[in-house]
């Protein structure tokens, strides 16, 4: 298993038990619209900080943007940005 999958599954996790999504996330692609998939805004808030705790990181205000939080792959290059351990 790559660290980009990891990520990526370690996310999808995070979506299904935050995120409120009326799909399941393991069947969304990676650029889909997780606020058309029903994420609302403070699920959205809900998701970066349960990410926050997952990934021992701190989204700093630059990425603290809804278009940030709208896919899963927006998601992990937001994460990309941050210095994960």
């Amino acid at each position: 298993m790559t660290a980009t999958t990891s990520i990526d599954s370690t996310i999808r996790r995070v979506l299904r038990e935050h995120g409120r999504l009326s799909t399941d996330p393991g069947q969304l692609a990676a650029d889909a619209d997780l606020y058309q998939a029903g994420m609302t805004s403070h699920a959205s808030v809900n998701v970066m900080l349960a990410l926050e705790g997952e990934f021992d990181v701190e989204f700093p205000d630059h990425l603290l943007k809804r278009h940030v939080f709208g896919s899963i792959a927006s998601i992990e290059r937001a994460l990309g940005e941050l210095d994960l351990q």
